[in-house]
């Protein structure tokens, strides 16, 4: 006889029960993020870093189910004040934690920094703002997710790794090193009930860190994917969901890409 989701051995807390953290959400993707979770239920710590103005009005916008805290994501000490924070405020510990931010980035096809010029600074930033990030919002949180029988950590990645349509050498590299380190943290913490995953984009329609991309590349990817459509914030937060929801009780270590079909694999 098959369990109920009541009776299975994974973790299963409904999204309406959560305590989420989404880092890097005061707009964009962050903030289509947060605005999902709320919708489902949730109560959200809005993490910002420098956008104070719009992380403020996004929580006005979503009331008392979210909560506005600044700390760079590197910053394991601010971090570890942010979990604890929301933990006094909502009176739970932190569920679920979608790493989200990005740090100091333009997807900008013409301006990017090529095989000639990148530099190691380059990658370094930007295995900071992946890794660095992801590793200090583990951590923090981990405790909290002990306490309550189990949690979930969804990273943000990209298709780019799969497909390099467009080589930002630095953002691909970081992301491709943030999925190793997803899957050796599902492998470490699946036996406390702590699912770890990725949810990998494309191209989103449309968000500030694509602003410098042109009309003509948003209408290839287009007519490129099979649903003949570029993906857009919201859509893709609804895929976030699904890992942070019990549905995905038995999912750990896997890439989820949601690009509309572009990269098929």
């Amino acid at each position: 006889m098959s369990q109920s989701p009541s009776s299975s051995p994974f973790f299963s807390l409904p999204l309406a029960d959560q305590v989420v953290l989404v880092s890097g959400a005061s707009r964009g993707v962050g903030a289509a993020l947060a605005r999902a979770f709320v919708r489902e239920g949730a109560r959200v710590v809005l993490n910002w870093y420098r956008s104070e103005e719009a992380a403020l009005a996004l929580a006005a916008q979503l009331g008392d189910q979210a909560l506005p805290v600044q700390a760079d994501a590197r910053d394991a000490e601010a971090v570890a004040r942010m979990v604890e924070t929301a933990g006094a405020h909502f009176g739970a510990p932190v569920t679920t934690v979608v790493s989200n931010a990005l740090v100091d980035y333009r997807f900008d096809p013409v301006g990017r920094a090529t095989a000639d010029t990148i530099t190691w600074d380059h990658y370094h930033a930007q295995l900071e703002g992946s890794v660095r990030a992801a590793l200090a919002l583990v951590q923090a949180a981990r405790p909290g997710m002990r306490e309550a029988g189990g949690g979930r950590f969804v990273a943000i990645g990209t298709n780019l790794f799969h497909n390099p349509v467009v080589p930002y050498h630095d953002y691909t590299t970081g992301k491709a090193a943030l999925l190793g380190f997803v899957r050796n943290m599902a492998a470490e913490l699946g036996p406390e009930g702590i699912t770890v995953n990725m949810v990998s984009g494309g191209l989103l329609d449309r968000t500030d860190a694509s602003a410098a991309t042109s009309d003509e590349v948003f209408d290839l990817i287009r007519q490129s994917t099979p649903l003949r459509s570029v993906v857009r914030p919201e859509d893709f937060a609804d895929a976030v969901l699904l890992l942070a929801s019990p549905w995905a009780r038995a999912i750990t270590g896997q890439d989820l890409v949601v690009d509309g079909g572009l990269v098929m694999r």
